[in-house]
């Protein structure tokens, strides 16, 4: 009950006072890397990592609820709201994000800091954290288990479509096609048929750094490219080698009518995971009424659950 009315009050508290968010930007070899941060320069540092064809805009209404003290870095990944894209004919893959976010804190000068994924976003979480695992205190995973695993059966034939998709959208790119023109209300409706789960207002968040205008209307900002199947796919056991690398303290934060539900791993994969995480002694699991957006749709019913989590590990620490 005490820790339920902390939460509760670190809540208010940041809502009163947490500023607006300012923009940033990082240089790299094919453009730029943009996002929003939120918080004092010194605060504790948090990597927000958003989903697959959402944009940093998917922590607009989290981030305000979480103390106003921690120092939260919501990135646009590349290809996503108003990051660059990849160059001409390179694939979208989970290695290159995690090379990105390495580029990324490595700009920031953080040497520990902790990382909030949602879905596609904690599935990078999860493979930076086995990779570069001194640099991650805690983990948190929104509606995701931290790795994609794919049959191995099925990724020749994932790894042959992704490929052929991509040559048929240069080719048609050759050809002349353009880009789909749409009216906002148009590209919401888009969105919303896409996304049935998004409120109005969480499509709108994402719609900021979504779309940009241009003569005759509006365009999607995120690159089409994303949309094609990801060639590089990790199985089960390369999976689990993977996640056993992870140091970080690590929260499961599952939708009841999320992940599991449109989007589930194949059979054996997730409670395969799970147990892997809970050989883990400083990994926990809390299960969520909402949907795989259920952190843009009732951030309040996420927040808490985060800040107490992620305090506990200084809590611990002291001990």
């Amino acid at each position: 009950m005490i820790q339920a009315l902390n939460g509760a009050r670190q809540l208010a508290t940041a809502t009163m006072k947490r500023a607006a968010a300012t923009e940033f930007q990082v240089p790299v070899p094919w453009g730029e890397l943009r996002g929003q941060v939120w918080g004092p320069e010194e605060g504790r540092p948090v990597l927000c990592l958003h989903g697959w064809a959402d944009n940093s805009g998917s922590f607009n209404t989290l981030i305000p609820l979480l103390p106003q003290e921690w120092r939260c870095v919501a990135l646009d990944m590349a290809g996503h709201g108003l990051s660059s894209p990849r160059p001409p004919g390179v694939f979208y893959t989970f290695p290159a994000y995690v090379a990105d976010v390495r580029r990324v804190v490595e700009a920031l000068q953080w040497k520990r800091f902790s990382i909030l994924g949602h879905s596609m976003g904690g599935n990078v979480g999860g493979m930076f954290s086995a990779l570069f695992p001194e640099m991650v205190e805690s983990l948190v995973l929104l509606d995701s288990y931290g790795f994609l695993p794919t049959d191995t059966k099925e990724l020749p034939h994932i790894m042959r479509n992704g490929m052929l998709e991509m040559v048929e959208l240069e080719k048609s790119e050759r050809e002349g096609r353009k880009e789909r023109l749409y009216t906002y209300d148009k590209a919401m409706q888009r969105l919303m048929q896409a996304n049935p789960k998004l409120t109005e207002q969480s499509a709108k968040h994402l719609l900021e750094r979504g779309l940009k205008e241009v003569e005759g209307g509006f365009v999607f900002t995120r690159d089409i490219r994303v949309n094609l199947k990801n060639v590089t796919r990790i199985s089960l056991e390369q999976s689990l080698e993977l996640q056993s690398r992870i140091q970080a303290r690590v929260l499961l934060l599952l939708a009841d009518a999320g992940l599991n539900k449109v989007f589930p791993l194949p059979e054996g994969c997730s409670e395969a995971l799970m147990n892997g995480y809970q050989r883990n002694k400083n990994m926990k699991v809390i299960t969520v009424a909402g949907d795989h957006h259920v952190h843009m749709n009732q951030p309040e019913a996420v927040a808490a659950i985060v800040t107490d989590f992620m305090q506990s590990a200084d809590n611990t620490a002291k001990l």
